[in-house]
């Protein structure tokens, strides 16, 4: 029953994922992600509470919200290098006084002891779920930037599909038993390999993949790849299995924050995958991955 919620729920939002991904405006992309924020880092705060820790929960969700809200009615429809440019520097900024902020609220709490545990909560949800999650809408900003989410999408998906079953048929040797007793060695070649393969697929039929989605009306062609001249296919190759071992690393780093708080999954709101965080940990990690190769790709 399980596995078949997983499928059914799968079946219903990877089509709807995709379209949003191939042809919604930006200020739409950065409202979608910053829905899928808040919902993942409420989940992240509930998580914490098991951690004895007393979060912020409505400074946390405005300040998260506030960020999205500059991705969405930021620089539209300027050149990549200045959406790139001043994503960053938003960013940092962001990131730069979060602690300042939490903290300053913390100061406000009868129990002085709670504030800084709650601040460091927050300024982690910030970093961990929020920023990742602009990078994708930032990714979406760049030349061949639906293009390439969608090549992110695949990647992480067919890493996740073959490490699930190859793991539950054939794995044999553990890889991290305290943390994740279902992740095995097997799981996780078998979750690389099937990257590296889909990224040489997506690079070898890049320009049929771009023309096909921009006959179907699903993309512009600024957001397609047509280029003339393809580029080597080791640095295609080795961005693949960059982004996978990243999406592995992800899906570890959240099972260890459940295993300390003691749970198996992190939320309910999505039948057979657990909660919001449970479905985005690997993106959390592999969009930065994918964000600082588009980056200096525009910088060339």
């Amino acid at each position: 029953m399980h596995l078949l919620n997983r499928i059914l729920t799968a079946v219903v939002l990877i089509p709807i994922v995709l379209v949003l991904v191939l042809r919604a405006p930006i200020p739409v992309v950065a409202l979608v992600a910053a829905l899928v924020a808040l919902l993942a880092v409420q989940e992240l705060l509930k998580l914490a509470e098991s951690y004895g820790i007393r979060p912020f929960h409505w400074p946390t969700y405005v300040f998260v919200g506030l960020f999205f809200l500059f991705l969405a009615i930021g620089p539209g429809n300027s050149k990549p290098l200045l959406t790139t440019a001043i994503f960053v520097y938003t960013a940092g900024f962001a990131a730069a006084v979060a602690p300042f902020v939490f903290l300053s609220i913390g100061m406000k709490r009868p129990a002085l002891d709670t504030g800084f545990p709650a601040a460091m909560v927050s300024t982690f949800a910030f970093t961990y779920i929020a920023l990742p999650l602009g990078f994708l809408v930032q990714i979406r900003q760049q030349w061949s930037g639906a293009f390439l989410l969608l090549y992110l999408l695949l990647i992480v998906w067919a890493g996740d599909i073959f490490a699930y079953f190859v793991g539950r048929s054939l794995g044999r040797h553990l890889m991290s038993p305290r943390i994740s007793p279902k992740k095995t060695w097997e799981g996780a070649l078998a979750s690389l390999l099937a990257s590296l393969v889909v990224g040489m697929l997506l690079y070898n039929y890049a320009m049929p993949i771009s023309s096909a989605l921009l006959n179907a009306h699903l993309i512009e062609r600024p957001d397609g790849f047509f280029a003339l001249q393809k580029p080597p296919l080791w640095p295609t190759l080795l961005l693949s299995a960059a982004i996978n071992v990243a999406a592995q690393l992800g899906d570890l780093v959240e099972s260890l924050i459940k295993r300390g708080a003691g749970v198996k999954d992190s939320g309910t709101i999505l039948p057979g995958h657990g909660g919001m965080l449970d479905r985005i940990d690997a993106l959390l990690f592999a969009a930065p991955v994918l964000w600082y190769y588009a980056a200096w790709r525009v910088m060339q």
